[in-house]
C-alpha cells in the first residue's frame, strides 16, 4: 500500500483531518485505462477537516489535489473525493 500510505501521510500533514478513509478501488478497474496490476491507481477519499471550512467544493479538492500533487502526476489515476468540514460531518467519531 505504498500510495496509500503516502496519501495518508500527505494529507495528513496538510490538512490534519479530524477523519480520514482512504480506500483502494482498483479492483474495480482491472482491464480499464489506468489501471494497473497491483492496484494503487483508483481511490476512494473521505476527509473531514477544519481547512475545509467556509470553502467551495471546488476550493476543497484543490487543496487534497494540491497536497497529493506528486501521486496525482504519477500514480493515481482516479480519485473519488468526499470533502466535509467537520460541521458537515454526520457520522459519529
Amino acid at each position: 500500500m505504498r500510495v496509500a500510505a503516502a496519501m495518508e501521510k500527505k494529507l495528513t500533514q496538510a490538512l490534519s483531518p479530524q477523519r480520514l478513509n482512504i480506500v483502494d478501488d482498483s479492483h474495480k478497474h482491472e482491464g480499464h485505462a489506468g489501471a494497473r496490476p497491483g492496484g494503487e491507481s483508483h481511490f476512494d477519499v473521505e476527509i473531514v477537516a477544519a481547512a475545509f471550512t467556509g470553502k467551495s467544493r471546488i476550493e476543497r479538492q484543490r487543496l487534497v489535489y494540491g497536497a497529493l500533487a506528486e501521486e496525482m502526476a504519477s500514480d493515481i489515476h482516479a480519485l473519488s473525493l468526499r470533502t466535509l468540514a467537520p460541521e458537515e460531518d454526520t457520522l459519529p467519531e
